[in-house]
């Protein structure tokens, strides 16, 4: 009898072991399970127009409780400093010199975007962000403003790697917040609120209630969002103005700041939704604009700060944006970061993130060290922009980041110019007679940092 006693005993223990045993190794695979990637990108925010950076008039409240809730970067750049490549750029991996779609406007694929041939598409073997996510497991959705292909191309969003997503292909069609279509998947979807100059059915709204669907649907697994807002791109034809609606501003300035404060609205909605559904912490948020402000660089808000220039510059307020990272538990709070990178590195780092491979043949690299704040060395490395001004607006501009170092050529032919970042940020001194060893590196780096791209050519003198 005790030896059938003890025998079971036995048993009961292995039984017990065994359970204990695959428990913990489910508990170790779900604390191993990638997060979710929220990638909201906005539409030409300025440096200076978050509280965070240092604005005073319009009010983000939950874009600076973001901030110090994690990560915010002092020396992020967009990929170009317009729309379209700006996107490319992120999407891809490759900077504005390899990059498929290397402006708003080509020489060959016609001068406005206003539907027909329109925007150069991003090629079939061009390798984005969602294709890689997906192989890692993750479900894709985007809504907002692509800009990277017209319908029946192989740049739709659809064939690019999105499983779902909502919003505007062209993106001159996305100047307009009242559109009479936008775009699910493949299908047109006709706004009847908007027939006949109607100005019914808002598209910011409806991309906010897209991704806020969307997250609560796929929340149980790993998901990937990409939002590109509209806002607070121009038309500046929204139907309020508030908070500021009493202010002594001008019309334009009163509808800027309230486009800024709804996406600030919109953001603290997806934050606190995460929070209800208990995936905030296993959640990566991700906060930037596609390039400099559009407006000017002075006046009431002041949307470049101390920076030179605006959208269409390759100085300093065209292209260096707002850059934020959430990710509680994982990323620091409060923390700020001055390392330099730029929209080429997203692709890297959000690969790096979800466990998956990125292409071999990009420029980025993955920044995923500095979020976790974990020291690695980039010192060497150049970040490099191209801007091509088609059809007949002349001028093919370069700019180059090499540590301190900024160089800016603004027509072919051109000596560059050289500023020091590190005492001159707003690029007032142009100091290249002073320093022709640093010239003469980065004219080195240029010679092989781009290729010739068929839809814009270099031409040979401006």
């Amino acid at each position: 009898m005790k030896t059938e006693i003890f025998a079971l005993q036995i048993t009961i223990i292995l039984i017990v072991n065994f359970v204990l045993q695959v428990e913990g190794l489910w508990a170790s695979n779900q604390s191993q399970a990638p997060p979710n990637i929220i990638f909201i990108m906005v539409d030409d925010l300025g440096y200076a127009d978050l509280g965070s950076y240092g604005q005073k008039n319009i009010k983000t409240p939950n874009l600076d409780k973001f901030a110090k809730e994690g990560l915010q970067f002092t020396q992020c750049y967009s990929g170009s400093t317009v729309c379209a490549p700006s996107r490319s750029t992120l999407l891809t991996g490759m900077h504005s010199g390899h990059t498929t779609v290397r402006g708003n406007r080509s020489k060959t694929w016609g001068a406005r975007l206003l539907g027909g041939k329109g925007n150069v598409p991003l090629k079939s073997e061009d390798v984005t962000i969602p294709e890689v996510l997906k192989i890692a497991g993750y479900f894709t959705g985007m809504t907002g403003k692509w800009g990277l292909g017209e319908p029946n191309t192989t740049g739709e969003p659809k064939t690019q790697g999105f499983d779902d997503w909502f919003g505007y292909l062209n993106h001159a069609r996305a100047h307009n917040h009242y559109p009479d279509y936008l775009w699910h998947n493949q299908k047109k979807v006709m706004l009847a609120g908007n027939k006949n100059g109607r100005k019914e059915q808002l598209s910011h709204e409806m991309f906010t209630d897209f991704a806020l669907n969307f997250i609560e649907k796929h929340h149980s697994k790993p998901f990937f969002l990409y939002l590109p807002y509209t806002y607070p791109h121009g038309k500046y034809d929204t139907p309020y103005a508030e908070p500021y609606t009493e202010m002594s501003w001008d019309r334009d300035e009163k509808v800027y700041a309230s486009m800024v404060t709804t996406l600030d609205r919109d953001v603290g909605r997806i934050i606190d939704l995460l929070k209800k559904l208990g995936i905030d912490r296993s959640t990566v948020v991700f906060f930037t604009s596609d390039n400099g402000a559009a407006r000017s660089s002075k006046g009431r808000f002041d949307s470049s700060g101390p920076l030179r220039g605006t959208k269409r510059a390759l100085y300093e307020g065209g292209i260096r944006v707002p850059f934020l990272v959430r990710w509680p538990g994982k990323i620091k709070a409060g923390t700020k970061s001055a390392f330099p990178c730029y929209s080429p590195d997203v692709m890297p780092t959000l690969a790096q993130i979800a466990g998956a491979k990125p292409p071999d043949n990009i420029d980025g690299v993955s920044i995923l060290p500095y979020l976790l704040d974990h020291k690695k060395e980039y010192s060497d490395r150049f970040l490099y922009w191209e801007f091509y001004r088609c059809c007949n607006q002349g001028r093919f501009q370069q700019a180059v980041r090499w540590g301190r170092w900024k160089a800016v050529r603004k027509k072919v032919g051109e000596r560059l110019e050289l500023y020091d970042l590190s005492n001159d940020i707003g690029e007032k001194t142009n100091i290249a007679q002073d320093h022709p060893e640093i010239i003469a590196r980065i004219e080195n780096y240029l010679k092989t940092a781009r290729t010739d791209s068929p839809h814009w050519p270099v031409p040979k003198s401006d």
